[in-house]
């Protein structure tokens, strides 16, 4: 693709998102579709006589002749986008070109056209999405069992399993998909009802008793329900509901982008994002590994995070039958709604495909920290045995604050031995007891079977999801 770089270009096209997405909500897609409706709605009105057919057969021949640069001489005359590309058409056509957008209003054919692009982007962030769902069944079922060092307040908590924090990423992008997947499923068009949405200048054409079987056609044509009610435009609710159900996609790749960067952070070094061998980190320092990837997916997320409140403002004003104050900020916000999804989505298949887990700083992780995690189960243990409650409590709190000062100075983590020299402790549980209580396979609780159940509802899920 050739882009003019000696003006300023949208990064959204040529930088980011995938040429598919940036294809639907490119200038001739938009132009195409226009066509499309006009020779549909042709079809329509010469089932009532309206239209010749040799006409319409004119429109369908040269439907597909866009030809943007002659429309937008037009439009330096005229200033009307679609007016200049019902001419442009028109000029193509000899037969048909007089009968074009014939008892229709611009909103009749860009707000059916928008209907269109919002279903067909959809489809494209559904599919990228379920490909990312099973790449992360895939991970959670490999790192099920794997016991890791889980935080709380960013301080180091209990043992969990890899698997089970996965699974927690892909708990939240099964639900975005389930949202996003009605909303696909739910998108509606105006249909064609004219200036004010009461259909006044179709029922001139065809008859006000013919106005539902004439629209029901065009429904069918186009394969796209129309909601039964509108003003000039569909409610702009849709588009709400729309970006607000693609930020919060965002919202969870962003979290989980975020806690990659944390734990790619070389004091945890557990995960990181895949690195190529020519790939470099940094300017001024050669040794640097910088999650790149995962923060233009929280910096992108950032903006997307912003446009449901432009789209709440835009159904929210749009005043009576109609206001234009919507029109400039959706030939940006939708488009780039969209782009920025896909290329948030493309980044994380590229980083959940290619992750790189480092088990020794696993190990290294939880043999400093998961000591302090089995002073809960001593505790338990020592309750059971029939100690008292708060003074072992207090007791174990000493030796995990002399443990702490221990490890801080960089030495291994010496609580099992201080509880093993504790006769009191020791007295009670025993040496192999205090040992054994140490153990990590034991107390990660619901975390192995909780991740393969995830799993395995994904994969469930996304088989029945047609």
């Amino acid at each position: 693709m050739m882009v003019d770089f000696e003006n300023y270009q949208s990064p959204y096209s040529w930088r980011y998102a995938s040429s598919e997405m940036r294809q639907v909500w490119s200038e001739w897609n938009k132009r195409l579709i226009w066509r499309k409706l006009w020779v549909a709605l042709a079809e329509a009105e010469a089932r009532f006589g309206l239209i010749t057919e040799d006409q319409v057969a004119d429109l369908r021949l040269h439907a597909e002749q866009i030809d943007i640069r002659r429309a937008l001489e037009i439009e330096a005359e005229i200033h009307h986008d679609l007016m200049a590309e019902v001419r442009t058409f028109a000029e193509q056509c000899p037969l048909g070109g007089g009968m074009i957008h014939l008892g229709a209003t611009s909103m009749d054919i860009e707000d059916n056209a928008d209907a269109i692009r919002l279903r067909q982007s959809l489809a494209i962030v559904l599919g990228r999405l379920v490909k990312l769902l099973i790449l992360f069944a895939e991970k959670i079922e490999t790192w099920a069992e794997k016991p890791v060092m889980a935080f709380t307040h960013l301080q180091p908590a209990e043992p969990s399993t890899l698997g089970y924090r996965l699974a927690s990423y892909a708990q939240d992008l099964l639900e975005d998909w389930q949202v996003l997947k009605a909303l696909h499923n739910a998108i509606r068009g105006k249909g064609f009802k004219g200036a004010v949405g009461t259909a006044a200048s179709y029922a001139e054409l065809v008859g006000l008793h013919n106005l539902d079987e004439f629209e029901d056609q065009l429904s069918r044509t186009l394969d796209l329900p129309f909601f039964p009610i509108t003003t000039q435009t569909y409610p702009r609710k849709q588009e709400y509901s729309v970006v607000s159900g693609l930020a919060g996609l965002g919202a969870s790749l962003y979290k989980f982008a975020f806690d990659l960067r944390l734990l790619q952070s070389p004091p945890v070094g557990e995960l990181s994002e895949p690195f190529g061998a020519k790939q470099v980190g940094s300017s001024a320092m050669p040794f640097k590994r910088n999650p790149v990837s995962a923060e233009k997916i929280d910096s992108l997320a950032r903006l997307l995070a912003v446009f449901p409140q432009v789209t709440w403002q835009n159904a929210a004003h749009s005043l009576l039958e109609r206001t234009l104050d919507d029109s400039a900020n959706r030939r940006t916000v939708l488009a780039e709604a969209f782009l920025i999804s896909d290329e948030m989505l493309l980044t994380t298949l590229r980083i959940v495909k290619g992750l790189v887990v480092n088990e020794v700083a696993i190990q290294r992780n939880l043999e400093i920290y998961a000591p302090f995690a089995s002073s809960e189960r001593v505790l338990m243990a020592l309750v059971k045995a029939g100690a008292d409650r708060q003074e072992m409590h207090e007791r174990l709190r000493k030796h995990s604050l002399a443990a702490w000062e221990a490890v801080q100075k960089g030495q291994s983590n010496p609580l099992v031995e201080f509880l093993r020299a504790d006769p009191l402790i020791l007295n009670l549980l025993g040496a192999e007891t205090i040992q054994q209580l140490n153990h990590l396979d034991a107390y990660s609780g619901i975390a192995p079977q909780r991740a393969h159940q995830i799993a395995e509802t994904i994969r469930k899920t996304l088989q029945s999801r047609d």
